[in-house]
């Protein structure tokens, strides 16, 4: 069931707008928000989504469309485990050719993907050094959120989420460190954390 790169971008804006105003987008809505000037493009990808099973809409009223959520306790589910990303200074991300088994209700809406954390910045948010973090992929994200971010185009990082107006504040969640805070146009969002995974030692003999 491959998805291209624009329904993909089209299903996580459907998400987020539901999410954010509670109610369904029109086409003309995420025509607009793509600078899609063909309202039968948009309803062409919808109607790919639908029948992907990804989306669905009524025929018999407006704003009706919306992401089809998987049934409660429905199995795992397949994440590629892409790289590493940093709970502390930034660092360029760490490629890595894996995959792992996750519980499906730690999945977000959207295209999901798993990291591995390297460091401590985020520990008062129980992340830890050497958990996964279940990371929903979309290109905006709501202040307050902790996000994957690229800074300045390659380094990648694990923070909270603050706009202060030309500024963004990345948002460590440990009182020994201080937030990164750059120009907005030096950062972009590549998700939102929707879960962690942790694997605990077992004992010593």
């Amino acid at each position: 069931m491959a998805v291209t790169r624009r329904q993909r971008e089209i299903l996580d804006f459907i998400a987020g707008f539901i999410g954010e105003r509670g109610y369904s987008p029109s086409l003309e809505e995420i025509g607009s928000h793509f600078r899609l000037s063909s309202v039968a493009t948009v309803h062409k990808h919808v109607e790919r989504l639908v029948e992907k099973g990804l989306l669905r809409k009524s025929s018999h009223r407006s704003r009706s469309v919306e992401p089809v959520e998987a049934p409660a306790g429905s199995g795992s589910v397949s994440l590629p485990l892409v790289g590493t990303v940093a709970a502390g200074t930034p660092i360029e991300a760490i490629e890595e050719a894996e995959s792992i088994s996750v519980p499906r209700e730690l999945v977000g809406r959207g295209e999901s993907y798993a990291l591995r954390v390297k460091g401590d910045s985020m520990i008062d948010e129980g992340i830890q050094d050497g958990d996964l973090v279940i990371v929903e992929h979309r290109p905006e994200a709501r202040d307050g959120e902790v996000v994957v971010a690229l800074v300045r185009g390659h380094e990648a990082t694990l923070k909270k989420l603050q706009r202060r107006g030309p500024l963004v504040r990345l948002l460590p969640a440990n009182p020994a460190l201080r937030p990164i805070e750059v120009p907005a146009e030096d950062v972009i969002v590549r998700g939102v954390v929707r879960g962690l995974l942790r694997r605990y030692p077992g004992p010593r003999l």
